[in-house]
């Protein structure tokens, strides 16, 4: 949760904050006392987490899980942390300020120390029933009949309450939540909540993104460093990342940009479509590279450089040829598609079969349109 509270959001923080979900959804699957302590703090940092991705709904499910437990005495001795809170709204930001200043007050005046420790923390129910009134007003949901009176009354009957607690409390702007809190039968929302899995496509996506934004900056080291001997371009990945995405118009950009600094070049740089590249590459290319594995096997110190890469400048063309395919460019963006290709075909070394035939391939793609 640290990590969480003291970092922009970059890519590779998604993808950390998506391995503490998955860290925290498997402290949820433990079957032990010790799970059964952390059983509301855990739901609750993972409605957080949630929160801070966009997953509204889904961190308002773990919220009502923490709602409904009926037994929280076992969860007593565990608090949220405010310190370890990101930015959720401004009504948090200001308890925890208010908090520190009467911190301030307490030791300028009574030299307590003791006291410090209760300020910049949050009862775990209590912050539950919070951000569930903070989600219903971003998504919109039907909430339970009575949700902030049910709040109000966890308040009455807590046994230890903190100085956070009360602040977020009459921190809350009461007419807009008294709008949201309208009378509804409770029978409508009692739906089944299942929240113990966690969906890892948007970890993988993340991933991928992550992959292409240090390849990208390695592509830009390459280009400072043999500036002098050969001309790099830096967004091959990036455009093949957009090409994958379905972001033809910029896939296409990239790649035109790409091909009019390559094509009169004397020494092309390669780009590697070895296995782990398989998620950013389409079907053609694919099984292009399969085939020709099959029918032309070479040597295992030749595989990298013969079979498993395509200079930047062909890598271009296919995708430049693709885009404008599928945008429906007119023919003559094509045939002067075409005459790139062909001048291509001249450039590139006769020994690099996989450019030859994904030239080829493009090539035909353009006249069979």
């Amino acid at each position: 949760m640290n990590g969480v509270a003291h970092k922009f959001v970059s890519t590779m923080q998604l993808v950390e904050i998506h391995l503490w979900k998955a860290y925290l959804q498997r402290a949820l699957r433990c079957r032990d006392s010790d799970s059964d302590s952390i059983y509301c703090l855990a739901n609750v940092y993972l409605a957080v987490l949630y929160y801070t991705t966009g997953q509204y709904q889904t961190a308002l499910d773990h919220c009502t899980l923490v709602m409904r437990s009926q037994d929280h005495s076992q969860c007593s001795s565990h608090v949220l942390q405010g310190e370890l809170l990101p930015h959720i709204d401004d009504n948090i930001d200001n308890a925890l300020g208010l908090a520190v200043f009467y911190q301030y007050v307490l030791s300028a005046t009574f030299g307590n120390q003791q006291q410090r420790q209760y300020c910049s923390v949050f009862t775990t129910e209590l912050f539950a029933y919070y951000l569930n009134i903070k989600l219903t007003s971003v998504t919109k949901c039907p909430v339970v009949t009575g949700i902030f009176q049910q709040y109000l009354k966890c308040m009455y009957e807590m046994w230890q309450i903190f100085v956070g607690d009360i602040l977020v409390f009459k921190l809350l702007d009461f007419s807009l939540e008294q709008n949201i809190c309208c009378e509804l039968d409770e029978g409508n929302c009692n739906r089944y909540i299942c929240v113990t899995e966690l969906d890892t496509s948007e970890l993988v996506e993340l991933l991928q993104k992550a992959a292409v934004e240090y390849l990208t900056t390695c592509r830009q080291l390459d280009a400072r460093q043999f500036r002098s001997v050969a001309t790099i371009v830096t967004t091959d990945y990036e455009a093949l990342y957009a090409y994958k995405l379905g972001n033809y118009q910029r896939c296409l950009l990239l790649s035109t940009q790409n091909v009019q600094k390559l094509l009169y070049v004397d020494f092309l740089f390669t780009a590697s479509l070895e296995k782990m590249f398989i998620p950013l590459l389409d079907d053609d290319i694919v099984s292009l590279t399969a085939l020709m594995l099959v029918v032309n096997p070479v040597r295992k110190n030749e595989y990298r450089y013969c079979n498993s890469t395509l200079t930047q400048l062909t890598l271009s063309l296919y995708l430049m040829t693709q885009c404008q395919l599928k945008l429906r460019h007119s023919v003559t963006s094509l045939a002067q598609t075409l005459n790139y290709i062909k001048l291509a075909q001249t450039r590139i070394p006769p020994n690099r079969t996989l450019d030859h035939l994904t030239l080829h391939l493009a090539s035909r793609k353009i006249v069979t349109y």
